[in-house]
């Protein structure tokens, strides 16, 4: 078969540079999808991606489609002819269908019986003839939230489109797509080369582009290039950048011909802090910061031109006028904080409503003050402290510095509560009652910061579930999931011998208002228990192990996961599938009697060696798991537990459990309640029958 390349480019505005990587892995992906979809293959794909193009060449396209067998069933063959043998109106309307006649109908045998079927080769399309229709598709699929009108027409996208090239190796592929007909003229470099460039074979598009245009068309060539020119540029000043990766593609997707620049600002600024400037030349300006060999901020910053300048220096200068008056905003607002101690702001917090139920800010660091110290006095930490820091976590959100930089709260927090004088470890707290933002994101480092963080997710929690506002679906306007994952990543990477139960009473307890809610310290409970599942399904922990954990619903998170840890590991013990079959087979058994009604076990009642063994063996590990389950030595006591293996085996093998004598029987039951006890004790293992492999 013989092949062609493909190449597609849609030419447009400038692109949104934070969505430009998604769209042309989008662009890509959708016409490949329909590529293989239609029967087609190919040698290899290259995409590109830069601010005014998505472009996608394609090598060794095969040149049509293969031909296929095309099969429509018809009625069955009894209902297709007559006892005379003759066909039916219902095989005669079939075979017109068809466009063919009942003779040339072939028979399908099935095991539901015999039908009468139509085969026929289908001639496969020329791919060039597709290829308009894979494009429009893919455009119209693109994860576009609100698309654009542009002139008089009525297409729409994402930017203005203002050329499409398509072409089969070196011939135009004719289509008209988003109002543009398909040429070989792209552009190149908005003022290295302001004009048509025409383009003789599809495969020549990168270099050509490169060459003539002045425009990297490959975003990954782009963004390494822009590493290296800025850890280069670092480098010649003896320093090292800081290279946001977020950051450093959305520069890439700003630039189709990067130049990185090094420009300097007034060592005065310095005395802001860091975080202050660092936002703000990120922010605004998409400029790279620079430390020295301590780790200390350089008065100097990075920016990426898109255009290689005959007087760079011109450049560099005026970069460094627009960013002047940033750095001095920055500059006058912490001289401004500084004026007035954090404390006198809490009075600022009484108007700003929190949730109109659930009162305002001011209402919500008082809570989260008091929950603080009831946590901290449970794990040991500095009461007063605790509730200073609860008390100001909020504070700093009504300072003209986090006003104007909203991701710098609790930052601007920290440094203005050294500024007050207060101590340390509550300035610490202010900054880290946030953490973990995000999934990966570190813990606070100090205990009064792991205090005021749980007490703050936990009013959270606690509010929005006890005004009947549960996150539903996708829906999640007070990220209750993240902070209830939150809560629990802390609790058990910091060995916080806490219960949740405890916790959402004493948010409850702090509320002024009373939550509608009914049951809701157990509803926020299984909540947060239920995020579990995530958590271990991510650590690639089977969902039977957690389900085995939550049947014995455990409301101390750390103790929750040592038992998964524990059974998790159980699972690959050689004992463990006769264990966990003999569980399932006494649950049913138990499942089907009145256990209440049981008696402790009478070995006068005790007749088989098989269930003296077993019970004698219960009897032994019931005193020998009693210290290590005190410790939450979970391993250990399943390690020990491992030992009824044998003594199980035979029972089952052996003992007639539902004997003709009805005190023979329920001894007989009491035993495999006894057993039944001691797993429960750590698991419902019963539950990991499905996980019991089958040879």
């Amino acid at each position: 078969m013989r092949h062609f390349d493909f190449l597609v480019e849609i030419g447009t505005e400038e692109l949104p540079p934070k969505s430009l990587l998604k769209l042309s892995e989008a662009f890509t992906g959708g016409i490949l999808q329909r590529i293989e979809k239609a029967g087609l293959s190919f040698t290899k794909y290259k995409s590109f991606a830069a601010p005014r193009r998505l472009a996608l060449l394609i090598e060794g396209l095969d040149e049509e489609q293969p031909d296929q067998l095309s099969e429509k069933r018809g009625p069955a063959l009894a209902a297709a002819f007559d006892p005379a043998g003759n066909p039916t109106k219902a095989c005669e309307g079939f075979a017109r269908s068809c466009g063919t006649t009942p003779d040339k109908l072939e028979k399908l045998e099935t095991e539901k019986g015999t039908w009468l079927v139509f085969k026929q080769t289908v001639k496969g399309e020329k791919t060039r003839h597709l290829l308009t229709g894979f494009v429009t598709e893919s455009l119209t699929d693109l994860p576009i939230p609100k698309r654009m009108r542009w002139g008089a027409g009525r297409d729409e996208f994402v930017r203005p489109v203002h050329w499409i090239v398509m072409l089969a190796n070196g011939d135009v592929v004719p289509g008209s797509i988003l109002g543009k007909h398909a040429d070989r003229f792209t552009q190149g470099h908005r003022f290295h080369h302001p004009s048509k460039i025409s383009l003789s074979f599809a495969r020549d598009y990168e270099t050509v582009l490169k060459e003539t245009g002045k425009v990297i068309a490959d975003f990954s060539q782009r963004r390494s290039s822009i590493e290296e020119q800025v850890n280069a540029l670092a480098r010649k000043k003896g320093a090292e950048a800081v290279i946001d990766p977020a950051l450093l593609d959305e520069v890439s997707a700003l630039n189709e011909w990067p130049v990185a620049l090094l420009g300097k600002f007034e060592e005065r600024f310095l005395k802001v802090p860091a975080e202050a400037l660092i936002s703000t030349m990120k922010e605004n300006q998409k400029y790279f910061h620079i430390l020295d060999s301590a780790g200390l901020m350089l008065p100097n910053f990075i920016t990426v031109s898109n255009i290689e300048s005959r007087d760079p220096q011109k450049v560099i200068e005026g970069n460094e006028r627009v960013i002047r008056p940033r750095l001095s905003d920055a500059a006058f607002f912490f001289e401004l904080d500084k004026r007035s101690p954090l404390a006198d702001r809490l009075e600022a917090l009484k108007p700003i409503v929190f949730q109109k139920e659930l009162g305002t800010l001011y209402d919500r660091v008082q809570r989260i003050s008091e929950l603080s110290g009831k946590i901290a006095n449970t794990i040991g930490a500095d009461r007063d402290q605790a509730e200073r820091a609860g008390l100001l976590s909020k504070a700093d959100l009504v300072t003209s510095m986090v006003l104007e930089f909203p991701e710098l709260q609790g930052i601007m927090g920290h440094y203005y509560a050294k500024e007050s004088g207060e101590s340390a470890a509550v300035a610490e707290a202010i900054e880290q009652h946030y953490q973990p933002r995000f999934s990966g994101d570190s813990l606070p480092s100090g205990k009064i910061g792991t205090v005021v963080s749980l007490a703050e997710k936990l009013d959270t929690l606690t509010g929005i579930f006890g005004i009947n506002q549960p996150p539903t679906g996708t829906k999640d306007p007070f990220a209750l999931r993240r902070a209830a994952l939150g809560a629990l990543r802390i609790i058990v990477e910091k060995e916080l011998n806490l219960d949740l139960r405890d916790l959402v009473s004493w948010s409850m307890e702090a509320y002024q208002v009373k939550l509608p809610a009914k049951n809701l310290v157990e509803t926020v409970t299984d909540y947060l228990l239920e995020r579990f599942r995530a958590w271990y399904d991510e650590a690639g922990v089977s969902a039977e192990v957690f389900l085995s954990v939550a049947a014995r619903r455990p409301t101390k998170p750390l103790d929750f996961n040592l038992r998964v840890n524990a059974v998790n590991a159980f699972m690959e013990e050689s004992a463990a599938a006769t264990l966990i079959a003999a569980n399932k087979r006494v649950s049913n058994i138990l499942d089907k009697e009145d256990v209440s009604t049981l008696k402790p076990v009478n070995s006068g009642l005790l007749t088989l060696s098989e269930e003296k063994a077993l019970y004698t063996e219960i009897q032994r590990l019931e005193k020998a798991v009693e210290p290590l389950l005190t410790r939450f030595d979970y391993t250990g006591a399943l390690n020990l537990l491992a030992a009824l293996k044998e003594p199980v085996d035979a029972f089952f093998d052996k003992v007639m459990v539902m004997a003709d004598d009805p005190a023979i029987k329920a001894n007989r039951l009491a035993i495999l309640s006894a057993l039944r006890s001691l797993f429960l004790q750590i698991a419902d293992i019963s539950l990991l029958q499905g996980l019991i492999r089958k040879d």
